[in-house]
């Protein structure tokens, strides 16, 4: 069974932490994940830096522009994860845009994350009707679990169908800006997160944009199955570097 799966069958609240690869340094990657399993972080997100990131909040898009000046291609990422699953155990998954997929190859991509031990992919910018006439079949093939996103502007008919298409989790965005740390989630966020609840989707959901400490967290998951940490963990790495990942886990729950 998929490693993600397996994970959103524990009776528990993911935790999921998101990071650009070759950020704050170009070999950091390995050991930024190998510390956040070692944290009790349940999933992790990879992400690929690309010139230009149109969801990202400005933390991230710093992260990644600095992390493309390191040296940072898909091929290096590749190299640098190929023993990844000597030492780590947890859901891995890639997530970024489309574009570099595409000049990679989305075969050849496919089959570079299988043989890694990727679990799946998160590509905002790649439709579910263009997913499923043209790459379905290839990301199956090769075991990849491909996470579609919903806003809370999404219609319930496309809400219904992303989950018919859906085999992991739904990313939850919680509100229609870009990614970034929130001070809480107000009154609209709160109906939002009912509303969808009220739906009974077949996949869990797990919330992303704006979490960033156990109150956010927790607000996050009262009617979810996890939440996604990104800038906030980010800010972290520009301040402390690779030190300390643990304690900043640490505080989330």
């Amino acid at each position: 069974m998929n490693r993600i799966k397996q994970k959103l069958q524990e009776d528990k609240k993911i935790l999921s932490i998101y990071f650009t690869a070759g950020y704050p340094s170009l070999n950091d990657t390995v050991k930024i994940i190998q510390d956040l399993e070692k944290s009790g972080v349940d999933l992790i997100e990879i992400g690929l830096p690309f010139s230009d990131p149109l969801a990202d909040g400005p933390t991230i898009q710093a992260s990644s522009t600095a992390a493309l000046k390191n040296g940072m291609t898909t091929s290096l990422l590749f190299e640098q994860l190929k023993n990844i699953r000597k030492t780590v155990s947890i859901p891995l998954i890639l997530m970024g845009y489309f574009n570099p997929v595409l000049q990679y190859g989305v075969e050849a991509f496919c089959q570079k994350c299988e043989e890694i031990g990727i679990d799946g992919l998160i590509l905002p910018d790649l439709p579910l009707d263009v997913y499923q006439e043209e790459y379905e079949p290839i990301f199956k093939k090769h075991g990849l679990i491909n996470v579609f996103l919903i806003t809370p502007q999404t219609s319930d008919t496309r809400i219904k169908a992303i989950d018919d298409a859906s085999e992991g989790f739904i990313y939850m965005v919680s509100s229609a800006s870009t990614t970034g740390t929130k001070e809480g989630f107000g009154p609209e966020q709160a109906a939002y997160f009912e509303r969808i609840a009220a739906m009974n989707l077949k996949n869990p959901q797990i919330v992303g944009f704006g979490i960033s400490n156990t109150q956010t967290f927790q607000q996050a998951t009262a009617q979810t199955k996890g939440a996604i940490i990104g800038s906030a963990f980010i800010k972290h790495l520009t301040q402390n570097g690779v030190d300390g990942i643990s304690g900043f886990v640490g505080q989330i729950r």
